[in-house]
């Protein structure tokens, strides 16, 4: 059995309609959504709204944890425009190609950027989309659960804490863990060229200890310290920033 498994897919629907080539499934960790390239800020929903230098500009702020600044730049940029109206109709349009690209049988989860709700729009009869959730795929059970925890920066799937833990305990004891966000553990949750650390989550190390699955895959870090470490006998593993690689990750058994 070989399974392909890709995370922060943002925008690479090229990349993306190869990823399960000579696999069995796919399995996608979210983050289809591109709003800004940090590397190359003519990309995405933002430049394409409001210009690169505009985009230059606030991801040398949000690099610089200068968040208020960035705030309040979007808020000046965003004046006399329907936000809802203008992110949703970019985003739709970044869906209709990215869903459009995934493979048969594919197995999916949110990421922190995305929308959930849009998502059954997109989704067709190949594409199994799973969050608090398993699913059998080879004779293993895979768990999945999507989106990120509160930050500063606001991203549209950011949940609380307490939520996100309980769609983690509705998994129970399976062979691969599933997310979007690594367990809290520093090596993991290091971003070496943002240089700081994005939020790892404390339940789902918890669940590791605890459940000790084969495998916890997941992404968000896109320049990790650590790619993956062992907690005891699982294995832990960034899977990759496929909007830059193109690559999958390989499991198989």
């Amino acid at each position: 059995m070989r399974v392909h498994v890709v995370s922060d897919v943002h925008g690479n629907s090229e990349g993306l309609a190869r990823a399960g080539d000579g696999a069995d499934a796919l399995v996608c960790l979210g983050d289809l959504v591109l709003f800004l390239d940090y590397a190359d800020h003519s990309r995405g929903i933002f430049p394409e709204l409001f210009g690169v230098e505009n985009a230059d500009l606030i991801v040398e702020l949000r690099t610089a944890r200068r968040f208020e600044e960035a705030r309040e730049l979007g808020r000046r940029l965003w004046q006399g425009i329907d936000r809802d109206a203008a992110v949703e109709a970019a985003v739709r349009k970044q869906y209709a190609e990215l869903f459009a690209a995934f493979p048969t049988p594919t197995y999916a989860t949110y990421g922190n950027v995305d929308i959930p709700r849009l998502w059954p729009e997109y989704a067709g009869a190949g594409t199994t989309v799973l969050d608090g959730e398993r699913v059998e795929i080879g004779g293993r059970v895979f768990g999945f659960v999507g989106g990120g925890l509160r930050t500063p920066m606001r991203t549209p799937h950011e949940i609380d804490d307490e939520t996100y833990a309980e769609k983690i305990a509705a998994l129970g004891e399976v062979d691969v863990l599933c997310s979007h966000i690594p367990p809290d553990v520093p090596e993991l949750c290091y971003d070496t060229v943002a240089r700081r650390f994005e939020r790892g989550s404390s339940a789902l190390l918890e669940a590791i200890r605890a459940t000790r699955p084969a495998y916890a895959l997941f992404g968000h870090v896109h320049q990790p310290l650590a790619r993956r470490m062992r907690i005891g006998g699982t294995e832990c593993v960034n899977v990759g920033h496929f909007a830059s690689s193109g690559t999958p990750w390989v499991l198989e058994w």
